[in-house]
């Protein structure tokens, strides 16, 4: 769950999942659909970025009628964050003025409670190393929190982090978030598993389609004003999904975003969305990157 546009390639990076089997990458026909071709320079982006849009996230595409066009999105930044770059994220969430982080790598795994300000660690538990830490999401009190290849997920106290059950699932897990009533867990296919957060049980599947071609290697999960935002796995994109249908209704992207002088021999892929629904603010961060983005999206 890697890196966007074959950044690893660009900077010499080192795969980060060794024991993941190499991927083709996404489709030609998907990327093209996706909207993922790189904007014709920064002097073209910094112009854009100019343009404000009134709301941090504008309404997509109308879900009603089925001709309607994905509309494409960019961004402008309107506020930057400390990130501890050391923290491979794999889940993010925004509660209570608060960043709740998942970390992942054999030995490195945890589930953090960050303060936004100043990116400081204000409360951590370690997993055991056998465990490679991905998704999480908070619901009525409790953290669900996601493993890759162990078939197995924690659920934590929200205030202590302590681990109060366990909970299995078939296959591998990326992102998790939830909609109020069920996990929504994605793992890596185009399929979307909607599960019951007390049985555990798949209640629905869902498959993520952009004109009708299978939208793969979905990542990490938030739902923000009814639509399921994801990252795509080797992309600089997030994608805007209808959860009802699971059509993709918008792209938006994020090239660029991290800069150049910001990245080093750590520094991993774009992955991490949260949402803060008091103030309408959108995060999004990367992997061991030293920056947390608070963006407006604006459509292309």
């Amino acid at each position: 769950m890697d890196s966007p546009g074959n950044v690893k390639t660009r900077f010499l990076l080192p795969l980060r999942r060794p024991s993941r089997p190499p991927r083709s990458g996404i489709p030609a026909s998907v990327l093209a659909g996706l909207n993922l071709a790189l904007l014709t320079g920064c002097a073209d982006k910094q112009a854009e970025a100019s343009k404000v849009t009134a709301g941090t996230i504008p309404s997509s595409s109308p879900r009603d009628s089925a001709t309607a066009g994905i509309t494409a999105y960019t961004y402008e930044i309107v506020n930057v964050w400390p990130h501890d770059p050391e923290a491979f994220t794999q889940g993010l969430v925004f509660l209570n003025d608060r960043l709740l982080e998942s970390t992942g790598l054999n030995g490195q795994s945890t589930l953090r409670r960050v303060d936004l300000a100043t990116g400081r660690i204000l409360q951590q538990v370690k997993l055991p190393s056998e465990y490679f830490a991905e998704g999480i999401t908070v619901l009525k009190g409790k953290i669900y929190q996601l493993t890759w290849k162990n078939q197995k997920g924690f659920v934590y106290n929200l205030e202590t982090f302590e681990r109060e059950r366990e909970f299995s699932y078939p296959g591998e897990g990326w992102g998790l978030t939830t909609d109020g009533r069920s996990l929504i867990l994605s793992d890596g296919t185009h399929q979307l598993r909607f599960i019951d957060p007390v049985t555990f049980k798949v209640t629905r599947t869902v498959p993520v389609l952009n004109q009708g071609q299978p939208v793969r290697m979905l990542n990490e999960l938030e739902y923000i004003k009814g639509e399921l935002f994801a990252n795509v796995w080797q992309s600089q994109t997030i994608v805007r999904i209808d959860p009802a249908t699971g059509k993709v209704v918008g792209t938006i992207d994020f090239f660029g975003l991290l800069p150049p002088e910001d990245r080093h021999a750590d520094t991993d892929v774009l992955n991490g969305i949260a949402y803060d629904a008091t103030r309408d603010r959108l995060f999004v961060t990367g992997k061991n990157w030293p920056k947390l983005f608070e963006v407006r999206l604006k459509p292309k």
